[in-house]
């Protein structure tokens, strides 16, 4: 095998042979054996050298920072530091406290709807139904016109059209909230940047059940405005829509256990829900912006939490404790001396 990769030639009975294989020749006993140097590229470089230029850009030269000095000018107080600064030429470094601005929804319900005290419960015969329709006739005239300002933007715009398309964002926002990770862009396309979190506040590690039984009152509108930000071209819609409907909800902590409502109890549910639309831009869409909340309505249950058991030290009776404070008896030692028995 080795005399096949070898190459002999013979010159002056003298045999050279050529190649890597000539020491296993040698060890067989061969003639003199010059050895012959090949002449090879080294490994690192190719054996195309028209490409050398396109090799070298694939490196950068990288400057990096010098950390030695970096160190040393964090401990440096501060006259030194200016000093040093003023030396090699360098501005002192800006500290921005900007804020970012999102514009595709305003921060707050501005001029917010009040609900009437006792809604959903009063007669429109009794004494406090007919203050409430009074009340709502004279609010009527301003949101006729800012109704008029919306039609302006969107043209043919029903607002009793209006309030059964927001009940069914609604719906399908509460659906979605029942596993708020999976369905996070698709709650972005209903709820506002401002009330997306509001929405979601405590969901995390925790089941959501809820369910849509039947509407108890048609929805309908009962507050209409508009301001502008920026500029006077920029505006913002806000409708306010009533709802009375029939629910069930029910949430579970992350041990499976009950905390709040129950699957099995279905509760009437009265709520002014505002939605908000950047009517301005042509892509603009109405969203849940918000909740209004009266002072009159009476406070929310409870959330029933779960908590470790703690570990309490055994507490003694009384008993015992009274053998441990008892001194001991003390035997009375005789006065005369001792007399031996006889």
């Amino acid at each position: 095998m080795a005399l096949s990769l070898a190459k002999l030639t013979r010159t002056n009975n003298k045999v050279l042979v050529q190649g890597f294989d000539a020491i296993n020749i040698v060890r067989k006993g061969a003639p003199v054996i010059f050895q012959q140097q090949i002449a090879r590229f080294p490994s690192s470089k190719h054996y195309e050298p028209k490409f050398r230029e396109l090799r070298r850009k694939k490196f950068l030269k990288i400057n990096l920072p010098d950390y030695q000095k970096l160190r040393t000018e964090r401990d440096l107080p501060a006259d030194e530091a200016r000093m040093n600064m003023k030396k090699e030429g360098r501005l002192p470094p800006r500290t921005f406290q900007e804020r970012p601005v999102n514009i595709s929804c305003t921060t707050s319900v501005f001029e917010p709807f009040i609900p009437p005290e006792g809604d959903g419960k009063s007669s429109m015969l009794s004494t406090e139904g007919a203050k409430d329709r009074l009340t709502a006739l004279q609010m009527k005239g301003k949101s006729r016109l800012e109704l008029r300002k919306i039609r302006k933007y969107e043209e043919g715009f029903d607002i009793k059209e209006f309030a059964h398309t927001a009940q069914d964002i609604l719906l399908q926002a509460q659906y979605l909230l029942q596993n708020v990770e999976e369905n996070e862009d698709q709650l972005h396309d209903l709820v506002t940047e401002k009330a997306y979190p509001e929405m979601t506040f405590g969901l995390w590690n925790k089941t959501l059940r809820w369910k849509f039984i039947e509407s108890v009152e048609p929805p309908r509108s009962v507050h209409v405005r508009t301001t502008d930000m920026l500029s006077k071209t920029n505006i913002y819609a806000q409708i306010t829509v009533r709802m009375h409907t029939r629910q069930i909800l029910a949430l579970y902590d992350r041990f499976g256990k009950l905390m709040y409502g129950s699957e099995h109890l279905i509760k009437d549910v009265l709520e002014y829900v505002v939605f908000e639309s950047h009517i301005a831009d042509t892509y603009g869409k109405w969203r849940i912006h918000g909740k209004i909340i009266p002072d009159w309505m009476p406070p929310r249950e409870p959330l029933i939490k779960t908590y470790r058991k703690p570990v309490f030290e055994e507490i003694p009776d009384e008993e015992e404790i009274k053998n441990e404070q008892k001194p001991e008896e003390i035997t009375p030692a005789s006065s005369g001396p001792s007399l031996a028995a006889a």
